[in-house]
């Protein structure tokens, strides 16, 4: 599958909508470390999100949560009601989402037409007003409110669900 939508084509879906938004344009980053020593999290709450699936590969999750924080996926697995959970490959990453390693972002749900991919947000983002993203790709960060995030995945057509993690 190729990205739908790339970041250009996130961007420009942030300003006609209206949704407030800062940028950050920086080297490739990888992981929550790499975001660490850029300094990002001074500038807002940068998420970790971990793309999932359920032990029979029927079921895809998107958790999004505090970077600062760790998903205990036998916990969720039970809120969710899943069978067990575990990382899904970067071929599933690519087929669903459109996305490669390093880029995992909620943003991506724009581009999974079947709107297979639920999202799962933990509630402890609630009401934050600077939740930082990739926008699809690994090479910048963007700044939206909790609220507007929830309002982009929900408009697309993918399941949502606040659960405590």
């Amino acid at each position: 599958m190729e990205t739908i939508f790339s970041r250009s084509e996130v961007l420009a879906l942030l300003e006609r909508e209206n949704i407030p938004f800062t940028i950050r344009e920086h080297p490739a980053v990888y992981t929550m470390e790499d975001m660490q020593r850029l300094g990002l999290h001074l500038e807002g709450t940068i998420c970790k999100n971990l793309f999932l699936r359920d032990a029979r590969g029927k079921r895809h999750f998107l958790v999004v949560l505090d970077g600062e924080k760790s998903a205990d996926l036998k916990s969720l697995r039970g809120k969710i009601g899943s069978t067990a959970l575990s990382f899904a490959s970067d071929e599933r990453l690519m087929r669903y989402l459109g996305l490669s390693p390093g880029a995992v972002t909620p943003f991506g749900v724009l581009n999974d037409e079947a709107c297979a991919v639920e999202v799962i947000f933990d509630a402890a983002l609630r009401g934050r007003d600077k939740l930082g993203f990739h926008p699809n790709d690994n090479t910048a960060t963007v700044f939206v409110s909790f609220d507007d995030m929830m309002r982009i995945v929900s408009a697309h057509g993918n399941e949502t669900l606040i659960v405590q993690l």
